[in-house]
């Protein structure tokens, strides 16, 4: 794959009540913004056109940072206001861009526009909140915690999805590294893993240090995986048959491992997990019916997740 992918969730509410925890009948369902912050943050940009909405309204497109925490300097795109602009020249600009998109919209009904009212808002939100605006200062972050994670692009970013998830962020985002080895595998990991292995190890430290793990579903994944012997360029090529999935926090059972592949990892052998069904489970887990159908283009119903089950034996 080009990039590994962490993926952080909120919301998970364990209840005593449950045998196996279902958000199905604990969470309140109330989803979007929390504290004047974007519901969907990616890390540092929205990797490719599959991080997006698909077929959904573009109102749920994610967040972009525009920068990486990481970078001396670093600011986030577009949080404050311009030079030159005050409260009082933005308020007034606010007003005239309000009364242009009131015309079109009688004009002409679009999702486009109702999209962008809905960014807007959310803009102004964030940019009138200054402890919204807090959230993404990864400055306020003691130098000491900054050096456990790494001062590098795996420890910051992963510290900047600590600190948006703490602040009321619901889903983070975030890419790190170039792990499409097909070239000098062994080389290659011995210059991404150490400072992965760093950072992920902190997070989920730091996640149970604040009491955010239990309500925190945290997610590392690729597309697919390798294959099981290295190839004439000394590397590995793609091989979707076998793959591993980190999950911790948010209701999982922790230190286990479940499934195995054969000896040499080019099959599934023991409690195999597919896509649909890991799906499935990450969707209970956040309160999400995965069966649920949507509305596509052409009144065309799709399912979320088509034909996934949940895994009893991944939850805690």
């Amino acid at each position: 794959m080009s990039a590994a992918r962490i993926t952080l969730f909120t919301g998970y509410k364990p209840s005593p009540a449950l045998v196996f925890p279902s958000m199905g009948s604990v969470v309140s369902h109330e989803f979007g913004p929390r504290n004047n912050l974007p519901p969907y943050v990616c890390i540092p940009n929205q990797p490719n056109e599959f991080a997006g909405t698909g077929y959904l309204s573009s109102s749920f497109a994610p967040f972009s940072l525009g920068a990486d925490p990481a970078a001396g300097g670093f600011q986030v795109r577009d949080l404050n206001l311009p030079g030159g602009v005050d409260d009082n020249r933005f308020g007034r600009r606010k007003t005239a861009l309000e009364a242009v998109n009131d015309y079109f919209k009688k004009m002409e009904e679009s999702d486009k526009l109702d999209a962008m009212d809905t960014f807007y808002e959310r803009a102004y939100s964030l940019i009138s909140s200054q402890a919204a605006r807090e959230a993404f200062n990864i400055d306020a972050e003691p130098a000491e915690l900054r050096d456990a994670y790494g001062r590098n692009e795996a420890g910051q970013r992963m510290l900047m999805a600590r600190r948006l998830v703490a602040a009321g962020v619901r889903l983070v985002s975030l890419t790190y590294g170039g792990w499409d080895m097909h070239n000098g595998i062994a080389q290659g990991m011995r210059g991404s893993m150490p400072a992965f292995d760093q950072a992920f190890a902190m997070l989920i430290t730091d996640l149970e240090r604040q009491g955010l793990l239990d309500t925190t579903l945290v997610m590392v994944s690729s597309e697919f995986g390798r294959t099981p012997k290295i190839n004439g360029t000394a590397g590995r090529d793609h091989w979707p048959k076998v793959f591993s999935v980190v999950l911790a926090g948010g209701g999982i059972k922790r230190g286990s491992i479940f499934g195995s592949s054969n000896a040499v990892a080019s099959e599934p052998e023991d409690e195999p997990i597919e896509p649909q069904d890991l799906a499935t489970t990450v969707y209970h887990q956040l309160g999400i019916v995965a069966d649920k159908e949507l509305m596509a283009p052409g009144d065309r119903p799709i399912e979320i997740v088509d034909g996934g089950q949940v895994r009893k034996g991944l939850l805690a």
